[in-house]
């Protein structure tokens, strides 16, 4: 059984009522009845019920032991049932008469089979002072009896209570450690037993609040709590012997921390901000503050209550603003919010706990700045009933006149910004009214362009009024209005030509100096004196002059519809008049002379080149005609040939295909290849018409089966262009340069192999080799030369005073030969003639003389030479028989030609 031993007297009678009727030890059941042993389970709570909280156990008897029960509440949101029949609160209520009393269900989980039993709950009834004041020793807590068997039958069991809570103050002085409550087993009479407790607080963090003696049972608080950081600790005793087994089922034991009032009021924030709109009606809400209370907020010591403490400033009144002392909602109390006047309050806002109890509640302040919002109450006033402002005629986009207003509401709002409009004085929309975002002023300014010829003054009536419109109640009206006057100024415009551009119809072709038409201009400003001069500004073909006074427009030149500067017989001139004013001014106009055709153009021949086959077939020309002229100075045109030469048509022949073409073929059957010119006379179809005649410039050329012309000068028929040419020139030119450097790297070469002295073989034989002097002559006018040169060379320097393998390239070899008389030296003849000629006679009367041209000796060469031929050719016609056997001894080079002059009958 559970019971406190050692309670106050005065507990005896409440615990005895949490009691029901235990059954004797001595007592027998002699049947196991399956079910709860009770038919109402009772609990006592202290206080209401809090989340989780432990209320009692239901025991439930299963008598084979094989049941598998399943625990159910008729209050589900409310309770809930564990499956070893202890009950805990689903949430937090307040006990009331409708949870008092609630159902617990059991059912067999395999049989489906149902049992109920009803729970009672009720709060503890509060002691008198002398009670409390027993209940303070120390209680005493007994593990609930387990059943026992006596005899071989199981002894009925007393039924288990839930045990109460236990409070403990917040922040208590002690003396430490502070005992609570002692816990003890039925079995200590017999056993030697060992107490302990588990659970937050004890065994686990926040560890060592809670001890126990293990001997004793004492539960001891070793340190103050706080219940702003735990307020409820969760305790488990057991009841073990020297071994360590379980002696007793753990009991549950619940330490409920009381709140004391240790914690001040805390504000959100301390300075709280909110608006409303000025003209507010009593009542309107304004804004809330919140504060906080780390104390219980169900006890008097979290109850927080608000009230200001003061408003400043006090006007209108010092009670403007009222507040709700439960919920901290600010409202207005009185009239007469005006932004103009007071636009910011502030407040001092106070809460103070133990429902605002000044004696014993704790108290914290907080600020609330309330700023007094602006709403449209005061209209735009302009500053003045008549504004002046003035304007040059035709200027636009220029500030007339400045508008300033005066508006009583916050600046740069809506209920402030101000909105300008004409309401009268401008019809035609000339002015327009824009608003200076800065300033709030109007500027008026000019939409569209002032004549002053016209209009010398305006006087425009504007309204004022702002972007919102005014609040209700509000005994002002809605705008404001002024008058602005505005006067134009007169000023030198523009002339203008009337109309501008002017067109005229005019046959080309008229001479210069005839007179067109005039083009004037106006002069706009009517109240002023003033002359125009025209001048010339435009005139692409010089054709046109200007009289600078009348501006009566002449010709000076031939109008001529076919110029480059006519544009669809439309010839443009552009002129300038200008006035005297001051300043100055000037205005342009164009003249625009449609141009009529007249037939002052021949036609030609188009295409002006063409090629065709040697022979008639395949081949023919189309040909046209270009005319400048237009209709009906142009086509159709007429074709024909000339009668001279007469080539033209013996080998030509015309046919007109229509009205624009004409075909040209060959009259002959074969027309050798080359480029011919073809006349043709084109007429056009003018009054009086035009005729020409055109050279058509044809290729005739030899042509593949597909008529196409297929020789190499076909390029040349075709005429190369200017760019080919260059081309072709540019070439011409490098080669000529490269051969001139040629010519030249080879005459530098030779300088230098004739400086030197060449080493000859006696063996080698020479007389193939040509003697070179790089000399040229300018032929017998050129007397400057030595004689001594063309003489004969054995008569110039003997064999035997030249050193041995030196020899002349021209000179005879030096080896064994026939022995033949010398030839005398001839004298110096004074002629160069006769000395050729003594040298020829010579040479063919000398059998040794070699059968070959002998032009190493004869290198001279001029111009206008009254010599004849030196050729050896010639000079064997002289007649004679030669021995030529001595050839033999040149060497196997004369061994063929001794063959061919020296042998006998070969």
């Amino acid at each position: 059984m559970c019971r406190i031993v050692g309670a106050p007297r005065t507990l005896l009678p409440l615990l005895a009522a949490l009691l029901q009727a235990s059954v004797e030890a001595s007592g027998e059941i002699a049947l196991c009845k399956t079910g709860f042993p009770e038919d109402v389970y009772s609990a006592v709570l202290s206080q209401d019920v809090h989340e989780g909280q432990p209320l009692l156990n239901v025991k439930f008897s299963n008598c084979n032991g094989k049941r598998k029960v399943q625990y159910e509440s008729s209050e589900p949101a409310d309770f809930k049932v564990d499956e070893d029949g202890m009950v805990y609160a689903v949430r937090s209520f307040p006990l009331s008469s409708e949870h008092a009393k609630f159902l617990i269900y059991a059912q067999d989980k395999e049989t489906q089979e149902k049992w109920q039993v009803a729970v009672k709950l009720s709060l503890k009834p509060t002691l008198p002072e002398d009670a409390v004041k027993e209940s303070q020793e120390i209680e005493e807590i007994v593990f609930p009896r387990q059943a026992t068997k006596h005899n071989g039958h199981l002894q009925r069991q007393k039924r288990d209570w839930v045990i109460p809570p236990i409070n403990l103050p917040e922040n208590s002085r002690g003396p430490f450690p502070q005992e609570l409550v002692r816990i003890r087993s039925d079995r200590d009479k017999n056993l030697s037993l060992r107490y302990s407790v588990t659970g937050p607080g004890a065994d686990q963090p926040p560890t060592g609040i809670f001890i126990i003696n293990p001997i004793s049972g004492q539960l001891s608080v070793t340190k103050p709590l706080d219940r702003e950081l735990i307020a409820r600790f969760h305790l488990r005793a057991h009841a073990v012997d020297i071994n360590g087994n379980q002696v007793e089922n753990p009991i549950d034991i619940v330490i409920n921390v009381i709140d004391m009032n240790d914690n001040r009021p805390e504000f959100l924030h301390q300075v709280w901000n909110g608006t409303v709109p000025e003209g507010s009606k009593p009542g309107t809400y304004v804004m809330t503050v919140t504060a906080i209370d780390a104390d219980d907020p169900n006890a008097l010591n979290g109850m927080l209550r608000y009230r200001i403490l003061s408003q400043a400033p006090s006007t209108p009144s010092p009670n403007m603003f009222t507040i709700n002392n439960e919920t901290g909602d600010i409202i207005t109390v009185a009239a007469g919010l005006d932004r103009e006047k007071v636009q910011q309050y502030t407040l001092i806002i106070q809460a103070t706990d133990m429902e605002g109890n000044p004696t014993y509640g704790l108290s914290n302040t907080a600020t609330a700045v309330i700023t007094v919002t602006d709403v449209n109450d005061n209209p735009p006033e302009f500053t003045a009933m008549t504004f002046y402002g003035e304007v040059p005629e035709n200027r636009v986009d220029v500030i007339v006149a400045n508008l300033t207003v005066t508006d009583k509401d916050q600046p740069h709002t809506p209920a402030w910004n101000a909105m300008y409009r004409i309401s009268g004085g401008d019809p035609t929309g000339r002015f327009a009214i824009q608003t200076d975002p800065n300033s709030n002023d109007g500027l008026v300014t000019v939409a569209k362009p002032i004549d002053f010829e016209t209009n010398r003054m305006f006087v425009l009536t504007v309204a004022a009024e702002n972007q919102v419109p005014l609040a209700k109640g509000i005994q002002h009206p809605p705008q404001s209005t002024a008058t602005v006057s505005v006067t134009v100024i007169d000023v030198n415009e523009n002339p203008y030509f009337a109309p501008n551009p002017k067109i005229i119809r005019q046959e080309e072709g008229l001479h210069a100096g005839t007179m067109l038409t005039t083009f004037t201009a106006q002069d706009p400003d009517r109240y002023m004196q003033q002359n125009i001069r025209y001048t010339k500004l435009s005139d692409p073909a010089n054709w046109l002059k200007i009289d600078p006074v009348n501006g009566q427009i002449t010709t000076i030149a031939v109008l001529d519809r076919e110029s480059p500067n006519v544009k669809n017989n439309i010839y443009n001139a552009t002129f300038l008049a200008s006035d005297n004013g001051i300043p100055p001014m000037s205005g342009t106009g164009t003249l625009q002379i449609y141009l009529l055709d007249i037939n002052d153009n021949a036609p030609q021949v188009l295409p002006q080149e063409a090629e065709t086959c040697e022979t008639p077939d395949p081949n023919s020309i189309n040909i046209t005609a270009l005319d400048y002229d237009i209709d009906p100075n142009a086509g159709p045109f007429a074709f024909d040939l000339p009668l001279s030469p007469v080539t033209i048509k013996r080998n030509w022949t015309i046919t007109r295909l229509n009205g624009d073409f004409a075909q040209l073929n060959l009259k002959i059957k074969f027309l050798e290849a080359g480029i011919y010119e073809v006349p043709i006379i084109i007429t056009d179809s003018g009054n009086p018409p035009k005729s020409n005649i055109s050279i058509l410039r044809v290729k005739v050329c030899q042509c593949d089966s597909n008529g196409d012309c297929t020789d190499v000068d076909r390029i040349v028929g075709a005429g190369l262009g200017t760019g080919a040419i260059i081309a072709i020139l540019l070439c011409i030119i490098i080669l000529l340069i490269l051969v001139l450097m040629f010519v030249v790297w080879m005459k530098r070469r030779d300088k230098e192999r004739q400086a030197k002295q060449l080493l000859i073989d006696p063996e080698d034989d020479v007389r193939d080799n040509i003697l070179k002097y790089d000399e040229e002559g300018g032929g017998e006018e050129d007397q400057d030369y030595d004689l001594s040169q063309l003489q004969q060379p054995d008569t110039v320097e003997p064999d035997a005073i030249k050193p041995v393998g030196i020899r002349r390239l021209d000179e005879r070899p030096i080896h064994a030969e026939p022995q033949y008389p010398v030839r005398s030296a001839a004298p110096h003849p004074g002629d160069i003639g006769d000395f050729i000629n003594e040298g020829l006679k010579a040479a063919d009367n000398d059998p040794t003389a070699p059968p070959y041209d002998s032009l190493l000796v004869f290198d001279y060469e001029g111009s206008g030479s009254t010599a004849g031929s030196l050729s050896s050719l010639n000079s064997s016609s002289s007649g004679g028989e030669q021995d030529y056997d001595y050839l033999n001894d040149w060497g196997p080079r004369f061994k063929k030609l001794a063959d061919m002059y020296g042998g006998g009958d070969d």
